[in-house]
């Protein structure tokens, strides 16, 4: 049986439990999406699983996100980290994070 193209695969629908609101983030097995709207309860929504988003980053002393770097989702402190050890893979920075800087551009890849 051949493959079918489905669609370009920027976003994926998603229905959740309860009502999500936009700008979270939504792990599912292995992949890492964000919310773009708001999804209310069990109504079809999308997750983005493609673009560059700002996430929250990991913050302390000599902390910096280079350009490249591979980032997670800790979601027991609900921020981005360069630690992959029980965190999800979210994507690579896009822009340079400095020490102290509470956010990171993240471009997702899956």
């Amino acid at each position: 049986m051949p493959v079918v193209f489905v669609h370009e695969g920027a976003a994926i629908d998603y229905t959740p439990v309860v009502a999500v609101p936009a700008g979270t983030v939504v792990v599912q097995g292995d992949l890492v999406g964000v919310t773009r709207l708001d999804i209310p309860a069990g109504r079809l929504g999308a997750l983005a699983v493609e673009g560059v988003f700002e996430f929250p980053a990991e913050v302390g002393d000599g902390i910096e996100h280079a350009v490249g770097t591979l980032m997670y989702w800790d979601a027991a402190q609900e921020h981005a980290t360069e630690t992959a050890a029980g965190n999800k893979l979210i994507g690579k920075v896009a822009r340079f994070a400095g020490e102290g800087e509470a956010r990171v551009q993240i471009r997702l890849s899956q």
